[in-house]
């Protein structure tokens, strides 16, 4: 026995060391001449055949066309798998045109690998053409490696694809859309979230939220919450809260929770909300860090609440978080716009103390705040010495100087700075030539169109705008219908000083003000945030969806390129024939292109309804107010503006102080411009109790009072007889260095005259007294 099983041995040995030399040997005839000496007779065992497609020393188009030179009984499971596994991406198709001839399926493994290599390579075609092949031969891939294709994907910037393939991983029965794959939808929702597909991500939240198999994770409803608040979607933000705090298993808000909701608040405007909800949380179990700051100083600033965000920003050093760029950048922006320059100066000096890298965007709100603050020497100082260290300048820097060369009616030299602009190589973009148009168009030069296409020579930006004006002015002329058609514009649908039914109608009654009949549920004593759940509870109460007034204010260039450039043209020459009083061309304009199915934008109605305010005609501005609300256009603060002054015109400053209630109630704010038109307002109806109020007001808010409010503030005091005040308010304009205009001129003309009339007043009444007559 031991004799045969050492001859037993001694023959394996033979046969192993046998395959090992034919291995070798068909190896090296397949390295020199491919399979030209390959015999035909050749018998290939099927482990002899898997040993060379796995050879790493022969190359992989050797190995593919041994594959094809070989017998078709050779070609079993294991050997395609072998050979896809070796072969070169390019040359799969083919083999899986073969397998299918041979009537062969792999394992799933296999294919998961090919996938993997494909996604890897960035061939998403031949990813495709796997799937299909999948698909046709009923071959199924687990949860877990669909669940890797798609965050691949993703990951890779195939969007679509990874759109494509949800939904078709979502109509099969592979039990993909359940918890365990949370990561690949969250991943998919981000990626959609980030390229603005907002139709998208609903479309795949709602077929999320209607699969019973599937359940948001935190990260999930963050996800979901901070997306939603993106796009000012609070009554979403604040339901996903609400059903986060029910759900049991893990799931509860956390910190990121907690800033994006605050996120949100601040973008819709509910900034008293949001510092309430800061407050809570510092001390609870969720510490504020360095976003929750950032967030709260840019809600602040945005809203012109100056002073609570240097209250927030010094709490936030003090707890030894350091403030980074955005930080300084919203802290300056908002000084700026608050008059504040002194204290923006000084801000701007700490950042450069502590060593914070500062940006472009950081000097163009520099150059910006100083332009606007009438300190325009400084600024053109500052633009100078920055393109002579040829850093931290760019096209948006160039843009403002553009801008305020053309008010100044500097023309010339604009045209100059834009030459100069793309010899840099910064494009000039929609909002340049913008601020040219108008320049041109004032001085009555539309002959320098030419000059402005001799200097932007890049790009065909500056032909399109010529192109849409040629075929504005076209229409204008020859308008596309040729039926007279005596309905107005805008019709009436009632009178101005129905404004305030007309906000405070229950469509449009917010969450804050709907208190009645509403009871809050049992609070949760353990919430690090009791008013969060108030404000989740009175949604879910109310159902209120709809948006009063957006923070955001309207801009005549939006920049959102091809879908926005009917839409900006439209508004550029709409201020351009307003700017001249031309209103009827305007009113023609925006018939013409809102036929053509330009749909009209914050801009273009507060544009339209200023000149109608201005002109007296409150009908009109009234259904200007009206359409807007018919097309979920949200007021502005700019919209407000135009309110109050059409109201305080009509001689209704009562309605107006009733609007600005309501205004502060639904998450609005005022601007210094809102201030000087209620100041203005207040004044000529005679109540200068509140205007002074007002005026405190805007102090205590951190808003600098400009020139207009002081000359406003002398004026409407000299004309109700209180002399002493409105003196009182030249000395104090002075003493706070703002410069006088020709208006303050005007107003001090009149100041005087009163004076000198009182003064002859009490003359006449001591020499009354004197005379013993």
């Amino acid at each position: 026995m031991q004799c045969n099983a050492m001859r037993h041995r001694t023959s394996l040995t033979k046969n192993h060391l046998g395959d090992l030399l034919l291995v070798a040997s068909i190896t090296k005839s397949l390295s020199d001449s491919g399979t030209r000496n390959l015999n035909p007779s050749l018998h290939l065992s099927p482990s002899i055949f898997l040993q060379i497609l796995t050879n790493p020393s022969l190359p992989p188009s050797k190995k593919l066309h041994f594959f094809h030179w070989s017998p078709p009984h050779l070609h079993s499971p294991s050997a395609y798998s072998a050979m896809l596994r070796a072969a070169l991406l390019s040359d799969v198709p083919p083999l899986l045109q073969s397998m299918s001839r041979d009537g062969v399926v792999l394992d799933s493994h296999s294919f998961h690998h090919l996938l993997h290599s494909s996604i890897l390579s960035g061939n998403f075609v031949l990813a495709l053409q796997i799937l299909d092949y999948m698909e046709n031969n009923s071959v199924s891939l687990s949860p877990a490696m669909y669940s890797s294709f798609l965050i691949a994907l993703v990951r890779k910037k195939q969007v679509p694809l990874a759109l494509s393939i949800f939904y078709k991983l979502l109509e099969s029965s592979s039990g993909f859309v359940d918890s365990a794959n949370s990561v690949a939808c969250n991943e998919l929702l981000v990626a959609l979230r980030k390229e603005g597909m907002r139709v998208e991500f609903k479309q795949v939240f709602d077929r999320l939220r209607e699969k019973e198999s599937f359940v948001f994770d935190t990260w999930g409803y963050n996800v979901c919450i901070h997306a939603f608040g993106c796009w000012g979607d609070l009554d979403t933000c604040l339901t996903l809260f609400k059903e986060m705090k029910d759900k049991s298993g893990g799931v509860a808000p956390d910190l990121c929770t907690y800033n994006s909701l605050v996120t949100v608040l601040c973008r819709v405007g509910k900034v008293n909300d949001a510092l309430v909800v800061w407050e809570e949380l510092k001390g609870s179990g969720h510490e504020p860090d360095e976003f929750t700051y950032r967030i709260v100083i840019q809600g602040c600033c945005k809203a012109y609440r100056i002073d609570e965000a240097m209250r927030v920003f010094n709490e936030m050093q003090n707890n030894g978080l350091r403030a980074n760029t955005v930080v300084y950048n919203s802290l300056l922006d908002g000084l700026f716009k608050a008059r504040k320059v002194s204290e923006a100066c000084q801000v701007f000096e700490k950042m450069v103390e502590e060593g914070v890298k500062t940006s472009c965007w950081t000097y163009n709100i520099l150059i910006d705040g100083l332009l606007k603050n009438g300190r325009a020497e400084a600024a053109y100082t500052l633009f100078c010495d920055l393109k002579k260290k040829g850093q931290l300048v760019d096209g948006i820097t160039y843009s403002i100087v553009v801008l305020q060369l053309c008010r100044e009616g500097q023309l010339e030299e604009a045209l100059q700075l834009v030459e100069e602009m793309e010899t840099r190589g910064f494009a000039v973009d929609l909002v340049t030539i913008t601020s040219l148009l108008i320049s041109i168009h004032k001085h009555g030069r539309w002959d320098w169109t030419d000059r402005l296409m001799k200097h932007v020579r890049e790009g065909d930006l500056v032909p399109s705008v010529l192109k849409w004006k040629a075929g504005m002015e076209a229409s204008l002329k020859n308008p596309p219908s040729t039926k007279k058609d005596y309905s107005p514009l805008f019709p009436s649908k009632g009178d101005f000083s129905e404004i305030l039914s007309f906000i405070t109608s229950a469509q449009d009654i917010s969450p804050d003000s709907q208190d009645s009949g509403i009871k809050d549920e049992e609070a949760d004593e353990w919430s690090p945030s009791p008013h969060m759940d108030k404000l989740a509870n009175k949604v879910s109460s109310t159902g209120y969806s709809s948006q009063l007034f957006t923070p955001t204010r309207g801009q005549r260039v939006q920049e959102k390129g091809p879908d926005s450039f009917d839409i900006d043209m439209v508004n550029t020459f709409l201020s351009i024939f307003l700017s001249k009083g031309k209103l009827s061309l305007a009113c023609k304009l925006f018939e013409i292109f809102t036929d053509a199915g330009v749909d009209p934008v914050s801009y273009t109605y507060n544009s339209m309804m200023s000149s109608f305010v201005k002109k007296g005609y409150y009908t009109e501005a009234w259904a200007i107010v009206t359409e807007m609300g018919e097309k979920l256009c949200p007021a502005d603060i700019a919209t407000y503006n135009m309110i109050i002054q059409g109201l305080g015109k009509m001689g209704r400053a009562d309605l107006a102080s009733a609007v600005l209630d309501r205004l502060l109630k639904q998450g609005g704010y005022l601007d210094i411009v809102m201030y000087n038109t209620l100041i203005n307002a207040l004044g000529k109806a005679g109540r200068i109790n509140e205007v002074n109020k007002l005026f405190e007001q805007m102090k205590s808010s951190g808003i600098n009072p400009d020139v207009v409010t002081y000359n406003t503030l002398i004026e409407v005091h000299s004309k109700a007889g209180r002399l002493k005040d409105a003196y009182k308010f030249l000395k104090m304009m002075l003493d706070a260095g703002c410069t006088p205009n020709h208006v303050t001129d005007t107003t001090l003309d009149y100041l005087g005259r009163e004076i000198d009339k009182l003064r002859y007043q009490r003359a006449s009444i001591l020499s009354e007294k004197d005379d013993p007559s």
